[in-house]
């Protein structure tokens, strides 16, 4: 059987096979293989030999595009499925159907070097942060895949990250007591730390307007901070146990922590007072978010409590509901007013770790460590689509929206048959809805239409 390699190819085979068995200290193999290969002459001494490493070099190469192919195959025997589904939607109908995460992931994104807790997306530029149980936080390109940066000065956990409403300032806090806030535009510099939680901060945002932080710890408060001073202003107690989190409502007038001590709360901003507290979950509540107003007409289809009549508060006003997720493994949907619990939903094999609504309003999206991203329709409370998102439990989940590509002023002309011609703008920016989740099993991943 003839060789599929030229003289110069099998020469620099043996040679590397030689350099790689000397190497690895097989040396009866080696004067083995240079008498059969005819390379008695064959020297090791020089380093920059192109044979040197080239065995390994080409091994790592191949086991690289092995594991792209078996991505691709996954995605083309997921594409194939979709297109023979007797359901699918039609092209013109795709194209305005909400985007909801399927597998594989755009991109699987991997530096860090123990769990993430937390990604956030920066609002105007295609950037997502990362923080890590590692004490670092991470800057991404979520558009390219690739890693710009890594932002360092905690010297313990880092529990969240957050971006002001205008990508100004990057703050993070961390398990070393501290909060600090970043400048973005500057290298990320470290412009000010905030001192005066008394155990590991879990959880820290900004407020809608940008001018003050809330942060929630371990030792029982929730602190509200002016950003332009430093200065601490409130402090909330009430909770029992550890906060886990913190949120402010989308027009900054209530919060909603969760806490160890199985409830959550609703705090009035203004005054420091708890509105109500949300008793029902049977162990930790390690999540709670307010309901996006254009999810209020499903949240009422689904719970019976029919349209908004005239007068009702709770027609456009933030935080009328509020969606928890515990270790007891459900997720609960509640009246932000009454306190009352409206629907639990359940599915999950284990402790639920992140909620989002999705940017249309129709579904709730919940992360787990069961490993799992699920999917509920807000009108029938119904488990939509189940992702195997990670290789260990997912502890975070975000929502982003950014322009993608394109120039807005460019225009081509289209043939028109017998009437002649019409110009049509190509190229233009797509606004797109971008999911990011983070994991034990120290990756990102970003989840895009």
């Amino acid at each position: 059987m003839s060789s599929l390699l030229s003289e110069r190819q099998k020469d620099e085979l043996h040679k590397s096979m030689l350099s790689y068995l000397h190497s690895a200290g097989l040396h009866d193999s080696y004067e083995a293989l240079k008498r059969e290969t005819d390379n008695d002459d064959f020297q090791v001494d020089d380093p920059k030999a192109r044979w040197v490493g080239l065995l390994e070099k080409k091994w790592t190469s191949v086991i690289r595009l092995q594991k792209k192919i078996m991505d691709l195959e996954s995605r083309n025997s997921s594409l194939i499925a979709e297109l023979a589904s007797p359901t699918r939607a039609t092209a013109s109908s795709s194209s305005s159907a909400p985007f909801l995460p399927r597998a594989p992931a755009r991109h699987t994104l991997t530096s860090h070097r123990a769990p993430i807790t937390k990604v956030a997306f920066h609002p105007t530029w295609t950037v997502i942060a990362s923080a890590s149980e590692d004490s670092s936080v991470k800057i991404w390109d979520w558009e390219s895949g690739e890693m710009e940066r890594t932002v360092k000065g905690h010297t313990k956990a880092v529990g969240d990250v957050d971006f002001d409403p205008k990508g100004g300032l990057m703050v993070t806090c961390s398990s070393d007591l501290t909060i600090k806030l970043w400048d973005t535009s500057n290298d990320y510099t470290n412009v000010k730390t905030l001192h005066g939680h008394d155990h590991s901060i879990s959880s820290v945002r900004f407020t809608p307007d940008g001018e003050k932080l809330v942060s929630a710890s371990r030792d029982k408060t929730i602190k509200v901070w002016e950003v332009a001073s430093g200065y601490c202003v409130k402090t909330f107690t009430g909770h029992s146990e550890w906060v886990r989190g913190v949120i402010p409502s989308d027009d900054g007038k209530w919060l909603v922590s969760c806490s160890n001590d199985q409830t959550s709360r609703i705090w009035d901003f203004a005054t420091g007072e708890t509105k109500v507290e949300l008793r029902g979950h049977e162990h930790v509540v390690e999540c709670a978010v307010f309901a996006p107003v254009n999810s209020y007409t499903a949240i009422r289809e689904l719970t019976g409590l029919g349209a908004a009549q005239a007068g009702d508060t709770r027609a456009k006003s933030a935080g009328a509901f509020v969606a928890t997720g515990s270790r007891d493994k459900t997720i609960k949907l509640w009246d932000g007013i009454s306190g009352q619990c409206l629907r639990s939903f359940v599915g999950h094999d284990n402790w639920i770790r992140a909620l989002v609504f999705h940017p249309s309003g129709k579904y709730l999206l919940s992360a787990s460590d069961d490993k799992t991203i699920k999917i509920w329709d807000l009108t029938n409370g119904r488990c939509v689509k189940t992702v195997d998102a990670h290789g260990h439990f997912v502890s975070s989940m975000t929502w982003g929206r950014a322009s993608i590509g394109g120039s807005s002023n460019k225009t081509q002309t289209i043939p028109n048959g017998d009437a002649g011609s019409a110009k049509k703008t190509e190229d233009e920016p797509r606004r797109v809805n971008v999911l990011a989740t983070g994991s034990v099993d120290q990756t990102i991943k970003i989840w895009t239409p």
